[in-house]
């Protein structure tokens, strides 16, 4: 029987491929917090691919990455990005964490900071959800708020400037510029999606942000199988915001992205994001984020123009963290 068949049998079970891991790695009880960063679910998405009248020949699944440690997909490079600084020597016992972030990498790095011992600073908008800036203050986070009206990138310009002014005091991880970032996810994501899909997988859609998810995960799905199509997905235009993703043409441009390496881009407005995410709660019980709607949104606009084939999109967190701003 192939993936596709499979998948498409009456749904009275889990297709094998959609375990988060390989059977009969049960973790000990020693495990820490840490540890349970990644390995995350595929999740399908079948009642709105059948909704929207998806080929039964296709099938579109969602890496479920609010089940990491923190609750977001920011963990995979926040963990990355940390313990790289610590390996190379940049990160030592009394140094501050600082970077910019829209929520869910300041999270991450507050999280880890706490569970390594560092103090954490972390630049972001002042418009991001009331719920973020309570979450990160639990975990002892230090919050510098930056002019709404400018978004993340006058976050980025702040830090810059806080740690250029002072590296003594400072590690920056750079979320925006630092290959461990992509590697994160090369290492990690790209590896399970191969292995839960068995090497199925035909295309990967994925918002932008810092870019490191698609840059990461498709670069290493590529080197499995160069046939995988990378697909991009961000904002129309400069107008329209989605909180997590970048409207790249008019945003300060990561320097871990290369805008050709996609094979495809996908435009998105924020009543796409915000209508599939309320769907995905109500017709397939998946509660998130509005960068996930939008992802969900580009994955099944994808699957409609297929005729066969295995979509795998990723969803960055789930919705808890919205609830303040939701429509």
């Amino acid at each position: 029987m192939t993936i596709l068949q499979a998948v498409n049998q009456p749904k009275v079970s889990v297709p094998p491929f959609v375990l988060a891991r390989p059977a009969g790695r049960s973790r000990p009880l020693s495990d820490t917090l840490l540890s349970r960063i990644g390995n995350t679910p595929l999740l399908p998405l079948h009642n709105i691919a059948a909704a929207e009248g998806v080929s039964p020949n296709v099938v579109v699944f969602a890496k479920a990455e609010w089940f990491n440690a923190s609750g977001s997909v920011k963990a995979r490079p926040a963990l990355g990005m940390i313990e790289d600084g610590e390996r190379r020597g940049l990160l030592t016992p009394g140094k501050t964490i600082i970077d910019a972030t829209s929520g869910n990498t300041g999270i991450a790095m507050a999280m880890i900071g706490a569970a390594k011992g560092y103090r954490v600073k972390l630049v972001m908008p002042g418009n991001v959800s009331d719920e973020r800036k309570k979450i990160l203050a639990a975990y002892g986070a230090e919050l510098l708020l930056t002019d709404p009206l400018e978004g993340i990138d006058e976050s980025i310009r702040t830090v810059h400037r806080l740690a250029h002014e002072e590296p003594e005091r400072y590690f920056h991880p750079d979320q925006y510029n630092n290959p461990a970032n992509w590697q994160s996810h090369y290492h990690s994501t790209g590896v399970e999606v191969w292995e839960q899909t068995g090497g199925a997988v035909t295309h990967f859609v994925a918002g932008i942000g810092t870019s490191g998810t698609l840059m990461g995960t498709g670069r290493r799905l590529k080197d499995f199988n160069p046939a995988v199509q990378v697909v991009a997905v961000e904002p129309a235009d400069e107008l329209a915001i989605i909180e997590g993703l970048k409207h790249m043409e008019t945003s300060i441009v990561p320097g871990i992205y290369d805008p050709g390496f996609a094979d495809r881009h996908i435009s998105a407005l924020p009543d796409d994001a915000h209508n599939m995410a309320r769907r995905l709660a109500q017709e397939e019980g998946l509660f998130v984020g509005y960068s996930a709607g939008a992802a969900a949104w580009a994955a099944i606009e994808l699957a409609k123009s297929l005729d066969e084939g295995v979509v795998i999109t990723l969803f960055p967190d789930g919705g808890e963290k919205y609830l303040s701003v939701a429509r």
